[in-house]
């Protein structure tokens, strides 16, 4: 089969099981029009506010966060609007996403080896690890560099409500040894089963839903951040770098990580040190801690 006939094999496959699953796999209204306003450069702080008002329940979750340990504000803040005004216009948006993603990762095991909210508790790991990372570089990229973290695996939450039979059928494939590593690529697994890897089914995922492209790149390209042009991968090494850091967290998801060593190429890319690295995954634990109890209902 020639590239471009692969190439069109694997479209169809996703845009087949994102039809399918569009029904189920919804972000709520309110968080769509959240997403909405914020890529719109005329919108406000009040105009976002306006949205938000309408839902207590965000409204309740917007307040928590800001005043949670992970956010290391000062005092306990009561209104709306100043939380909006102290956490910016783009973490308001990664928090009505975050609350809204967690209700998709819910379910019981598939198999023995994996379950949604293994993937949930490695997504927030993640989210963790990418936070600080983006930190260390001091580019102010930390909350969209949290909320990628949060969303990089959702390819496999697709699959999960595509085919589950499937999905069962590509874990029993890959396999883990007694420490957890996989046996064998679930990538390639995955793409000989559904026709598309989940890097491929997140990235059609955020398109549907209207979120910005360098989100889609990171669900696209987690693996391979390096196929990337220089403009575009600073953001998607964060989350493979993160994604490895994470793995090494149990309990956690891991079946698509063969090795959770750290190239040097990515560390080239995010200009930090190998013994940065090691004093993140010494921190990580203790932020995963604060990003559970921010996170939790």
């Amino acid at each position: 089969m020639t590239a471009q006939a692969q190439t069109s094999t694997r479209e169809q496959a996703v845009n087949s099981a994102i039809r399918e699953i569009s029904h189920i796999a919804t972000l709520p209204e309110i968080t769509l029009k959240i997403i909405e306003l914020v890529e719109s450069p005329t919108s406000t702080a009040q105009d976002l506010h306006k949205v938000i008002a309408n839902d207590p329940a965000l409204c309740s979750r917007i307040l928590k966060v800001v005043n949670s340990a992970f956010y290391g504000l000062p005092g306990q803040i009561g209104s709306i609007n100043r939380a909006i005004v102290l956490l910016g216009l783009n973490a308001v948006k990664n928090i009505a996403i975050a609350a809204s993603l967690a209700k998709l990762f819910r379910g019981g095991s598939l198999t023995p080896e994996f379950s949604a909210k293994d993937l949930w508790s490695h997504s927030i790991s993640t989210a963790a690890a990418c936070k600080m990372v983006a930190d260390s570089m001091k580019l102010g990229l930390g909350d969209e560099a949290f909320l990628a973290g949060l969303i990089h695996d959702i390819g496999v939450i697709v699959e999960i409500q595509y085919d589950r039979h499937k999905l069962i059928e590509t874990i029993g494939r890959v396999g883990v040894d007694s420490g957890g590593v996989p046996c064998n690529s679930m990538l390639e697994v995955e793409t000989e089963i559904f026709g598309a890897n989940h890097q491929e089914f997140g990235q059609g995922l955020c398109e549907k839903w209207k979120f910005p492209r360098t989100f889609a790149l990171v669900t696209g390209f987690h693996h391979r951040p390096l196929e990337l042009g220089d403009d575009q991968r600073t953001l998607v090494t964060i989350v493979s770098t993160a994604d490895r850091l994470a793995g090494a967290i149990k309990p956690g998801f891991r079946m698509d990580l063969p090795t959770l060593e750290i190239p040097g190429e990515y560390l080239d890319v995010l200009k930090l040190s190998r013994d940065q690295m090691n004093e993140i995954a010494a921190k990580l634990p203790a932020q995963i801690e604060s990003v559970n109890q921010m996170l939790m209902t």
